[in-house]
């Protein structure tokens, strides 16, 4: 496995090679993310991971700083998972001068996470453009856990006519539900204890929309309230119509079930998708 650190040496790495896929990540690597590598080998000839934490999706109060920076052992997971490249820019590399040209991300991005993380989106979407510029791949694999990142970078590739197949990986999860994220290590014990409780209100969702409930925000506020009584600070729970994320019309059989809590300093997030069967409203 190679690892290379700057633009023009990865440039000339790729110039040669047919098929590459591009899994950009922020480091700090679990189990999800080698079932992504999985996912990126089964496509294309060469798999290209990135590493990095960037600054422009986090807001001033956010975690940046302490987000947990472990390179080496990510380069060891990467290794075993036959990735063949690992592209480790620092800040200088991808921004040399402060950044003035944005990618402005779909109105879908002020709302659910985008609510509470003003920016983050813009961020997100010009670095993965960045990356995509980089890499040129015909195919990057993101994770269905960051449900609403997955929406916006689809319509990012949709919409600036990028030739790159975006493929979703689907959550890998604990024993008791929880989905695998580089931010459970911030979990105290009483806390990694309650933390799968996100999940099961979800799950809850999707059980009561299967027996034929009809009444979505009810169903959200009951989850909610089931939160925030169980040591959570519930930003939303919300039921949405898949494809688009926006509000799920007694029509709409493809559905997603998302919310967003902190548990105490953690921020979780996680989704369920439903299908909700004809005729049922």
């Amino acid at each position: 496995m190679e690892t290379i650190a700057s633009i023009l040496s990865l440039r000339e790495h790729l110039g040669s090679k047919a098929s590459v896929a591009l899994v950009p990540t922020m480091g700090n690597l679990h189990d999800g993310h080698m079932a992504l590598m999985k996912l990126a080998r089964a496509h294309a000839s060469t798999v290209v991971a990135s590493i990095f934490v960037n600054r422009l999706q986090f807001g001033p109060a956010e975690d940046f700083d302490r987000y947990p920076r472990t390179l080496t052992e990510d380069c060891a997971k990467l290794a075993d998972a036959g990735v063949d490249i690992v592209f480790t820019p620092d800040e200088s590399e991808l921004y040399p001068a402060p950044q003035q040209v944005f990618i402005e991300p779909p109105p879908i991005s002020t709302d659910l996470c985008g609510a509470f993380r003003p920016g983050h989106f813009r961020g997100v979407a010009t670095v993965v453009t960045k990356l995509f510029n980089i890499v040129q791949p015909q195919f990057a694999v993101f994770g269905k856990k960051d449900y609403q990142q997955l929406h916006v970078i689809r319509a990012l590739t949709a919409q600036l006519n990028l030739p790159i197949e975006i493929l979703a990986g689907e959550t890998l999860r604990a024993d008791d539900g929880l989905a695998l994220s580089s931010r459970n290590r911030y979990l105290q014990a009483t806390d990694r204890a309650e933390a799968s409780r996100l999940f099961r209100v979800l799950q809850g969702i999707k059980a009561a929309v299967a027996a034929g409930a009809a009444d979505l925000a009810e169903l959200e506020n009951n989850a909610k309230i089931d939160l925030d009584t169980h040591v959570w600070r519930a930003e939303y729970v919300a039921v949405r119509e898949r494809n688009s994320l926006g509000f799920a019309g007694a029509e709409d059989a493809q559905l997603v079930a998302l919310a967003a809590a902190w548990i105490g300093n953690t921020r979780l997030i996680d989704n369920v998708e439903i299908d909700r069967g004809a005729g049922a409203v």
